[in-house]
């Protein structure tokens, strides 16, 4: 077993996307209310008719932040019909634009909502509030308040059949958290070379090379795409506590494990599809997580798709199985249409 100092080797690596420039002669878009607890906080970036960027702000996270929003392409001119909704979380070093690398999240039968998680936000009510990044309750923000105000401003279908919750890398693990606590809002979840075992070192020490920003230190040995940001350091304990197994230490890692038996019962009526590769170093630690959430989940008889696509050659031309958008791109274009299918054979049976 490597030891927590050696496993950071494993840590996860996604460098973000610049953001598009919003066109003085941008066409409209949806008009959006404050509430739940979120106030808009500066005008909406238009990049298109059914692409814009939102800025908020809440008590529950400090700073404003974007969220980020694809509309289908029929919306405006269908203004009696609702619409599924698929939420994007974005990698560890990412942003909300991070999403447009996925052509796929483009969906003309779904709105794709992409809120932004922080580069190092790990998707969870932080144990620490304290630090230099202040309030960092990124759970509450998300599925109490970006949640019910999708719902309230744009013509949505508000029912767990009708939502899905997907994402890669940190964002992985995020939408498989995100899927268990809250199983009444998330009817579907993929999770794309997600940090999933948080009884795994190698990934307690992914988190923790995020807290104390230290991947851009080795980074650039097992990525071609250079080294991400993850911000100001923090404690090693701010997000879930001390990651050491020792007299119940590390109760919060694992109290929100994804891969706990515990929390993946909560996943009963949900449709899981889990993708990774095995082709560098993150991969190949992401691959075992995915496959003892797949046999954890059998055990339990929950039904699952896991789709390990090795060394790439079986996904697309562009993956090398690797840690990076020339898989997650594909992997998206194979998820995306079964998704809008199962949100079809829903609306068909109601």
């Amino acid at each position: 077993m490597r030891t927590l100092g050696t496993a950071l080797a494993a840590a996860l690596a996604l460098t973000a996307l610049g953001a598009p420039t919003a066109r003085a002669d941008a066409p409209a878009v949806p008009d959006f209310a404050d509430g739940f607890g979120l106030r808009i906080a500066q005008p909406t970036e238009v990049h298109s008719g059914t692409d814009f960027t939102l800025t908020v702000t809440t008590p529950q996270v400090s700073g404003p932040h974007k969220i980020r929003v694809f509309l289908p392409s029929g919306y405006a001119a269908n203004p009696g019909k609702r619409w599924p909704v698929a939420y994007f979380l974005h990698g560890g070093g990412g942003t909300v634009n991070d999403a447009a690398a996925a052509p796929a999240l483009r969906s003309d039968k779904m709105i794709t909502v992409v809120p932004d998680g922080g580069r190092k936000g790990w998707y969870a009510n932080w144990k620490m509030q304290d630090t230099v990044l202040k309030a960092a309750n990124w759970e509450t923000f998300h599925l109490e308040q970006v949640v019910p105000f999708i719902d309230a401003n744009l013509r949505t279908v508000p029912d767990r059949a009708h939502r899905a919750v997907t994402g890669l890398s940190m964002g992985g693990s995020g939408a498989l958290h995100y899927a268990q606590a809250r199983p009444d809002l998330f009817g579907h979840v993929a999770a794309l070379s997600g940090g999933l075992d948080f009884g795994m070192a190698e990934i307690r020490a992914t988190v923790v090379a995020t807290e104390l920003n230290l991947p851009g230190a080795w980074c650039a040995v097992s990525s071609a795409s250079g080294c991400p940001d993850y911000g100001p350091y923090v404690d090693s304990d701010a997000i879930f506590g001390s990651p050491y197994p020792v007299f119940g230490a590390d109760r919060l890692w694992r109290a929100y494990d994804p891969a706990a038996p515990a929390n993946l019962s909560r996943l009963a009526d949900t449709s899981i599809t889990l993708y990774t590769g095995d082709g560098d170093v993150v991969d190949a630690q992401t691959a075992r997580a995915a496959r003892t959430v797949k046999s954890r989940l059998d055990q339990l008889d929950i039904p699952s798709r896991l789709i390990d696509y090795g060394n790439g050659d079986s996904l697309a031309p562009t993956c090398n199985g690797g840690h990076n958008y020339g898989c997650w791109a594909p992997a998206f274009a194979d998820y995306v249409p079964r998704l809008e299918a199962a949100f079809a054979a829903t609306s068909a049976t109601r």
